[in-house]
């Protein structure tokens, strides 16, 4: 074996070089390592290849073929193109008759910014009489690449890119970053020495020459500072374990996994006090048999988006996203489109804070080389992405560029990258971004939940819901530590409810109706004193209002058995609290009917609840404000009426749904009811 591989090397080297690699003199173990690195090649498996290369290399520098494979394996490695560059420049001058030495040198010198050598390389490449279909369709797309380069490089955007060094990043690998909203928080992806098992082999068998598999590592910023990265051992196997995002309040971890036993699939842990839960495959139709391996949660945790190469694509690997379902399952998956989507891959989705800016990257449109970073805005109108824009040098470069992920104010970003001074193959970056033209405008509203002043030590329940009484999300702060971070767009009036482990609550307002910019809001609940009723003043701004704390017993369910039930809103509580002495009244000679409301759409589009099939017709209802109310099972005139029917709703899977009055076409609130003579006050014990 070891013979046949020196002959078959013998052969390659005199038909590029015109003399043999001369092996006579080498160690064994040399020769060994040789044939190793050869079958490697062979395989196109670089990567493994190149440190065996680089240390023959180092030990018998004049050899011309070591210099080639060196170079060859040095294109795949981001931190090593200048010595590709360096090499295959040397072996260019000396022989041009090297088989496709002109397009390699042409890759080096377009990695390493000699932009127009390399415009000529290709361009004389391209021209060859004899050239294949496929070796014209790569010169074609680096020729490409380069005149995307040279222009992005003339306009540079001012970012600054700074290596976040020790003690997050080391001469191993660290890359995938994902942040929380408050940016007091990382997890990444960690190769090397450090891997769970060492080196393995396919089988995840202990192996010398196998690779290290991936594992996730976690680090806190402390008074700006990271501190060491922590493995996740609740997570962490022998098998391939990558971080691939965090949700924006840092509770929930999605991770790739690869195991022997299946293809690859997206993962979801959540946290539970200090420690991250055992991995569950997510629920529904987000894995499938293609390749998935990356996700990003909206802010108001309802969709999902994520890669794959399933069949039915535009090319490649396409962005898709997939939306909640009532059982906590994924469906209804929609691929993003053209507007975002080509016949080349596109990858590593970040939806940001704001809900609407969506970055990924792409190795077609205007790439200046393999992926780049591109961003695009969610049109309110039609619910898709248009206007993607190129991120410009030097965010992006003639290498991929992946994993980027935004700070929630827009001034900063993360991403992995392997760079001439990186500590290591792959380091994780900060990035001052310069966005032109790009200021989220949203509100970031962090603090604790508390008692006696110290962080409430459980899963306390924090409802945001808009002004229509709709859910935007559903929340909790951190068991351990009662901290929570809870993000909101502008255009609304949302109320922030916050519910103890006891079943106490207090209601704050926020009115981001007129909201322009970023801002951010320290809120401490403090659940002590709850049974007195008191003002809660908060930071005074323009955004948050006063707003008063109200015990747990100022809603209470109504007293008719069938329709009492624990409320999952805020509307739901209001509903239950005037069904107390109210419920049985009749409203019909008012011209005013009860409906229970699953849904709101200011632009109407197809929706299927296919849980609710027992639970009566579905109807769509345009009121006069514009918004189109999608309700289920009739008009009701009593309110324990419609209370019954909203538990029923409830029960079968619509955790949101509540009642809504109307009158004349407009929606009423039940305290406006009061107002009219219809109701009686809402009576608090």
């Amino acid at each position: 074996m070891q013979k046949n591989l020196i002959i078959l090397l013998f052969l390659i080297s005199s038909n590029l070089f015109s003399q043999e690699l001369n092996t006579r003199k080498w160690r064994a173990s040399e020769k060994d390592s040789l044939n190793n690195a050869l079958l490697l090649y062979e395989e196109k498996n670089y990567l493994l290849a190149f440190p065996i290369f680089e240390s023959l290399q180092n030990n018998h520098p004049n050899e011309q073929y070591l210099k080639y494979a060196y170079g060859i394996c040095a294109l795949s490695r981001s931190d090593k193109h200048h010595k590709a560059y360096e090499f295959l420049s040397e072996l260019y001058t000396k022989n041009k008759k090297i088989d496709n030495i002109k397009y390699d040198l042409a890759r080096a010198a377009h990695y390493t910014n000699h932009l127009d050598e390399a415009e000529s390389l290709i361009t004389d490449y391209l021209s060859a009489k004899k050239i294949s279909v496929e070796d014209k369709k790569s010169g074609l797309l680096l020729q490409r690449y380069i005149a995307n380069a040279k222009y992005h490089i003339s306009k540079p955007t001012g970012a600054k890119i700074i290596n976040l060094g020790t003690p997050l990043n080391s001469s191993d690998e660290e890359y995938v970053p994902a942040i929380n909203a408050n940016e007091d928080l990382m997890v990444f992806t960690y190769r090397g020495v450090k891997s769970k098992g060492g080196r393995l082999n396919a089988f995840l068998s202990p192996d010398p020459m196998g690779a290290y598999n991936e594992d996730i590592y976690i680090s806190k910023k402390i008074k700006n500072n990271y501190t060491v990265p922590e493995p996740l051992d609740s997570i962490n196997t022998n098998a391939h374990d990558a971080c691939v995002s965090l949700s924006l309040d840092g509770q929930t971890l999605f991770l790739y996994r690869n195991t022997a036993d299946d293809h690859g699939d997206l993962y979801q842990s959540q946290i539970k006090g200090e420690v991250f839960s055992t991995p569950k495959k997510l629920k529904g139709f987000v894995n499938s048999y293609a390749y998935e391996g990356h996700c990003s949660l909206s802010p108001d945790g309802q969709t999902l988006y994520f890669t794959s190469d399933r069949s039915g694509g535009y090319g490649g690997i396409d962005i898709y996203k997939a939306t909640l379902l009532p059982d906590s399952s994924w469906g209804n998956i929609v691929n993003l489109g053209d507007s975002i989507n080509t016949a080349y891959d596109e990858d590593s989705p970040f939806i940001h804070p704001d809900g609407i800016t969506l970055f990924f990257s792409s190795k077609g449109r205007n790439s200046m080389g393999g992926y780049d970073i591109f961003r695009s805005t969610l049109s309110m109108k039609d619910s898709t992405f248009k206007k993607v824009q190129h991120l410009g040098y030097p965010i992006n470069s003639s290498d991929d560029d992946l994993y980027f992920v935004v700070s929630a104010n827009g001034e900063r970003a993360y991403y992995s990258s392997a760079k001439k001074d990186g500590q290591g193959l792959k380091d994780i970056y900060l990035i001052d971004t310069k966005f032109e033209g790009m200021k989220p405008v949203l509100l970031l509203v962090k603090g604790k939940t508390k008692r006696n002043s110290i962080g409430v030590a459980s899963k306390n329940q924090i409802i945001v819901t808009s002004q229509n009484g709709k859910v935007f999300k559903t929340y909790y702060s951190n068991p351990s530590t009662g901290e929570f971070l809870v993000t909101v767009p502008p255009g609304e009036k949302y109320k922030f409810t916050f519910k103890d482990d006891k079943g106490n609550l207090k209601e704050f307002d926020f009115d981001v109706t007129n909201l322009s910019e970023y801002k951010e809001e320290n809120l401490d609940v403090d659940f002590d004193n709850i049974a007195t009723p008191t003002v809660v003043t908060t930071n005074t701004t323009t955004v948050i209002s006063q707003t008063t704390a109200i015990t747990s017993n100022t809603i209470k369910p109504n007293s008719v058995t069938s329709t009492t039930f624990i409320p999952n809103n805020i509307a739901q509580a209001t509903s239950l609290s005037f069904a107390k002495d109210n419920g049985d009244i009749d409203v019909g000679d008012k011209g005013i009917q009860f409906r229970v409301q699953i849904a709101a759409l200011r632009y109407p589009k197809a929706m299927n609840f296919p849980y609710l099939k027992k639970c009566g017709k579905i109807e769509t209802l345009l009121l006069v404000d514009g918004i189109t109310r999608v309700t289920i099972g009739g008009k009701f005139t009593k309110l324990n009426e419609a209370l019954k029917h909203n538990k029923k709703v409830i029960e079968a899977g619509q955790k949101d749904a509540f009642i809504t009055a109307i009158y004349q076409n407009k929606r009423m609130l039940l305290e406006e009811l009061v107002k009219m003579g219809v109701f009686k006050p809402q009576k608090i014990d």
